[in-house]
């Protein structure tokens, strides 16, 4: 707001406060949380809690229980690390969905978006944090701590309904507006996410080979082309917070 005074020539009324500029201050904080957070979750997974590369799934129970042994340390770091920034991934789903709705396709589909991946969040990150945790937390009957190791891997690689729901939500929005927000060829891309994750279903009831957790085509492929997506999202987040008018916002 601005108040109103007279001035001092006797004449004519002028702010004595005047409103600043707009802003997009607010966009570019939330948007770095984007880079910033899957950053921190690579360094994190391929680092410390030694979840990518996966360990092998056709091991023994006592081989199970010597790998967590062998790196319950960096294990435990890491992983209480993901306690800590997990909110980011809220955050970072949550400002994709923002410019979605700046789509002409509507809102419906940033909702249907940033539903899905909130809900494959949990399985698809939170959980494995707690099982690794917790069968490092003190020594346990080793098919216990055999049952925790598989778990938390199926969980991580095989929470595949809820991204695919996510991932379909995005393309068809990208493939219906007409704002151009995103480029109609990350629809396509995005859709090759959902095939790598019907192909990743076969983890589920593959111990070794190539449809395994660590296998090269349930999760190797998977991790491309994945990694690829991510990359150009961001990019193009970056340039859709370029073009947005400073002190406009999407139509709820």
């Amino acid at each position: 707001m601005s108040a109103t005074v007279l001035s001092a020539s006797g004449g004519e009324p002028t702010d004595a406060v005047r409103a600043d500029p707009a802003s997009k201050r607010d966009l570019w904080i939330v948007f770095w949380i984007f880079p910033i957070f899957f950053s921190l979750f690579g360094v994190i997974f391929v680092l410390l809690a030694r979840v990518i590369p996966p360990p092998r799934p056709d091991v023994t129970t006592d081989q199970k229980v010597q790998w967590f042994a062998a790196h319950a340390t960096t294990i435990q770091i890491g992983f209480a690390a993901v306690c800590v920034v997990f909110g980011g991934a809220a955050i970072a789903n949550g400002y994709v969905a923002y410019q979605m709705k700046r789509m002409s396709s509507g809102s419906t589909f940033a909702y249907a978006y940033m539903g899905s991946m909130a809900v494959g969040t949990l399985p698809g990150l939170l959980l494995v944090a707690l099982c690794f945790l917790a069968a490092t937390f003190r020594p346990r009957e080793p098919r216990i701590t055999a049952l925790l190791y598989d778990l938390g891997m199926l969980s991580f690689n095989g929470s595949l309904g809820c991204f695919a729901t996510g991932y379909l939500a995005f393309a068809i929005a990208i493939l219906y507006d007409k704002n151009q927000i995103f480029p109609k060829w990350l629809a396509y891309v995005s859709i090759w996410q959902i095939v790598t994750e019907v192909i990743a279903t076969q983890m589920w009831v593959s111990s070794a080979g190539p449809y395994s957790w660590n296998g090269s085509i349930a999760f190797w492929l998977a991790v491309i082309v994945f990694g690829f997506w991510l990359n150009c999202q961001g990019i193009f987040l970056k340039f859709a917070t370029d073009r947005q008018p400073a002190g406009t916002r999407p139509v709820d």
